[in-house]
């Protein structure tokens, strides 16, 4: 059997880790063939395909990004995607294909399996809003990350006695604003699954300066006020419909400022979040990923996901885990509640 391989959507770190896992059990165990999709599903339609084999995958565990490259493609949007994407796979004899994505990537994927097309799917992302799994690989770095920022912004925001806005990255869920911001000691965390008050953030702010403490207030780059609208960078759409976030940190700062007559500026971690290399839980998590994947190919298992249920790892079907975005609950929010303000 050839099987192939794309990374698709956003990069994250982790990615690496499950080619090299698919790679290096695939070829030792069951002797199957290796090629790679370069840059997701634009390889698929390009016909852009490279060889892959255990020697093209040592050293590659600890370093972020993805060897294959990736990008924003949707097939759908292209005229005669779908004839391209199978006779690119024809023309390389690709039987199977282990598509390693996000929900956008893995959406395609499971049309595309109920078009016929052999895959199996393996989920990342930072923003750890894939159904199904309870963790996707990619998230516990960028939480790591974004709370390394937290401690170095509180010393700062300290010495001055200023508010400091963190905004961070998770398009439509919190997941990495609630972890990142109580990992870190936030006194305030806005997510985009609660709508928030400006007027009680402001009191939070002007009740943290009352015991001489600066506030640190951490907000996702989805959150909404309430009554209030999206913050984006432009109304220009990728292949699946997104706009460019980003934006409601600025706004915020300038109405915390505006509010309480308290000095108060923004950090945009960004793209930070994405890069560099890979903690140790998401090498583990994306190298069980890799493991799972290709034995599921090896069992004819095609049109489903890995995922991580507890600490086993199991698959269901990528329809099910591609039909909603996984939101943070309201009551794990608000367990946390106390310690706001």
């Amino acid at each position: 059997m050839k099987v192939g391989v794309l990374t698709g959507g956003g990069d994250c770190p982790g990615l690496n880790a499950v080619i090299r896992s698919v790679v290096r059990k695939g070829a030792q165990e069951y002797a199957f063939d290796f090629v790679g999709l370069r840059d997701g599903w634009l390889g698929a339609l390009q016909g852009k395909v490279v060889p892959l084999d255990i020697p093209s995958v040592r050293g590659i565990l600890p370093r972020g990004g993805t060897i294959l490259g990736s990008s924003r493609t949707n097939p759908f949007k292209h005229e005669d995607g779908v004839r391209r994407v199978r006779d690119t796979l024809s023309t390389y004899d690709v039987d199977a294909l282990v598509v390693i994505g996000g929900e956008d990537t893995l959406g395609v994927a499971s049309e595309l399996s109920r078009q016929g097309i052999n895959l199996v799917g393996v989920p990342k992302t930072i923003d750890n809003d894939v159904s199904g799994t309870d963790y996707t690989f990619g998230f516990d770095t960028a939480v790591g990350i974004a709370t390394e920022a937290i401690d170095r912004l509180h010393t700062t925001a300290e010495s001055h006695m200023r508010v400091l806005v963190l905004e961070v990255m998770g398009r439509h869920s919190g997941w990495i604003a609630l972890h990142a911001g109580i990992a870190g000691g936030a006194n305030v965390i806005l997510i985009p699954e609660r709508p928030f008050d400006i007027d009680q953030v402001c009191e939070q702010v002007k009740s943290r300066f009352k015991i001489n403490y600066a506030p640190i207030v951490v907000v996702a780059e989805g959150a909404v006020p309430k009554e209030g609208q999206m913050s984006v960078k432009d109304q220009s759409l990728d292949e699946f419909g997104h706009v460019r976030l980003s934006g409601i940190g600025e706004w915020l700062a300038k109405e915390i400022s505006e509010r309480t007559g308290s000095d108060a500026r923004t950090t945009v971690l960004g793209h930070i979040q994405r890069g560099g290399t890979p903690s140790a839980f998401d090498r583990w998590l994306a190298t069980r990923f890799g493991l799972h994947a290709i034995e599921a190919v090896k069992d004819g298992a095609f049109g489903m996901m890995v995922a991580l249920r507890g600490t086993q790892i199991v698959r269901l079907p990528l329809a099910d885990a591609t039909a909603q975005t996984k939101k943070v609950d309201p009551s794990l929010y608000d367990e946390f509640d106390v310690l706001f303000g």
